[in-house]
């Protein structure tokens, strides 16, 4: 069952759209509004109707590997659910829906056979999108590759490319006629770094070589799949998503600041710049150079496209310092946990002027064309009291977050759109369960939703005059 509260938020915040500092008209008439999901994290299903296993299904499967214990093999059943939740992003007034195509749901095997059950589960979820005025945002790639391409070493291997064409191919030529706005890739040096390097993320792997060769490969694909959209979608709208990080020093140290340009090239520039004909970052981080070895004659011709827009996905600041033990980095983060600042639940710091810094800093790029924030949110100990959830500290964070992107918005950075993450409370990945994102509470026993504060807010904003 649906809590739909009021119109207004249960707590003290009646009087908001009176007092807030800025109304959706300042932000233009043909600013996208949005929030955004993505399969793994909501689906569950995930051995139904013929899907594949995926990489995260054999990671959480594995006994230590996440670290509440949780699955999520239920996770939030958007699989079943999905009508009850589109109706919810229309409910709180959002335009926009972006959600992630599960590859092994559509190619069980990552290639080959077509499962026909998995193709018509997103033909009724972009349908029902349609149906009620919300125009569907697809994620080609979120993280949850076919276990049976891992088997094969997944994106370290070469062969990902022509396994990712051929995905891609089969997705658009589906769903090209009905869905015009298209994101090939979820943050890149998410899934590489923390799956093929550090190994808290699936696929599990640990190691320089094989991080370098999926990051390379990684690349490849973000521009081919660009180029197949383009093919299969004429006038589609084509973008591409990145984590990023404002990174300042602990100090003006000249080794502490050298430190966190290298951060900054790792973290914010290692997937953008190749993709603009700028190359790999290796002059910034000469260990980068072993990328070459990964590299075949014409590759580098191959890295750029053309995207229409850059997805933004900002959440923290990073503060660095210099460290001698970082595989060739030389930079450490220091936590936020130690810094004295205010964090969500993850322990992360809540920073607002980071987004702003960021969409400047992408912005700044000539051969970006426009850029919109494809994720922003926070976590936070949410609980229901008497039927409601009052998140006053969530609905602060977006005050603050969205004056920031107005902010670089007036000072001429062509910023079209913005993303709220999450819908709904989810599957957090490694963490489990308990970071709560959303702007729905879902009990994980009976998957009843409760709309928070921060959604009644989200209605204010949106669908006041």
């Amino acid at each position: 069952m649906l809590n739909k509260g009021t119109t207004k938020t249960s707590g003290n915040h009646e009087l908001l759209e009176d007092i807030r500092p800025f109304s959706r008209v300042d932000f233009g008439n043909d600013f996208t509004w949005g929030v955004a999901t993505a399969a793994f994290q909501t689906e569950g299903a995930w051995n139904k109707d013929g899907k594949g296993e995926s990489v995260w299904d054999r990671f959480t499967h594995t006994k230590g590997k996440i670290k509440t214990g949780d699955h999520a093999k239920v996770a939030t059943d958007f699989y079943h659910r999905y009508e009850q939740d589109i109706d919810l992003v229309k409910l709180m007034g959002f335009d926009s829906f972006r959600f992630s195509i599960a590859w092994p749901r559509l190619l069980p095997s990552g290639t080959g056979h077509v499962n026909s059950k998995g193709v018509d589960f997103y033909h009724r979820v972009i349908d029902y999108c349609l149906e009620n005025g919300i125009t569907p945002w697809i994620t080609l790639y979120h993280w949850d590759l076919p276990q049976a391409l891992q088997d094969h070493g997944g994106w370290a291997n070469r062969d990902i490319i022509g396994w990712f064409t051929e995905y891609v191919d089969l997705v658009t030529r589906q769903y090209g006629d009905k869905a015009q706005n298209w994101m090939v890739l979820n943050e890149p040096m998410a899934f590489t770094g923390l799956g093929y390097m550090a190994g808290y993320h699936a696929p599990g792997v640990k190691g320089l070589d094989s991080f370098l060769s999926a990051a390379h490969h990684t690349t490849m694909c973000q521009a081919e799949g660009g180029r197949i959209v383009r093919y299969n979608v004429p006038h589609a709208n084509i973008g591409t998503t990145y984590s990023c990080s404002h990174v300042d020093p602990i100090d003006k140290l000249p080794w502490n600041v050298e430190a966190a340009n290298r951060m900054d090239a790792v973290f914010n520039r290692l997937y953008v710049e190749p993709g603009l004909g700028l190359g790999y970052p290796t002059k910034a981080v000469p260990i980068l150079k072993r990328i070459e070895k990964f590299m075949k004659a014409g590759d580098e011709e191959k890295l750029p496209f053309e995207f229409d827009f850059i997805g933004i996905q900002n959440y923290f600041r990073i503060v660095s310092k210099y460290s001698l033990f970082s595989l060739g980095l030389f930079a450490k983060e220091v936590p936020a946990t130690k810094r004295n600042v205010e964090m969500n639940s993850m322990n992360f710091e809540i920073f607002p002027e980071g987004i702003y810094h960021m969409l400047k800093r992408f912005g700044s790029y000539e051969g970006i064309k426009k850029l919109v924030v494809t994720e922003n949110g926070v976590c936070l100990p949410d609980q229901v009291n008497n039927g409601a959830v009052n998140d006053h500290r969530r609905i602060k964070f977006f005050e603050e977050y969205l004056l920031q992107v107005l902010r670089a918005k007036k000072e001429g950075v062509d910023v079209d759109g913005y993303f709220v993450w999450t819908l709904t409370d989810n599957f957090e990945w490694s963490e489990g369960y308990e970071p709560r994102f959303g702007l729905v509470h879902v009990d994980y026993e009976t998957q009843q939703r409760t709309v928070k504060d921060s959604g009644w807010w989200w209605k204010e904003l949106l669908l006041s005059d």
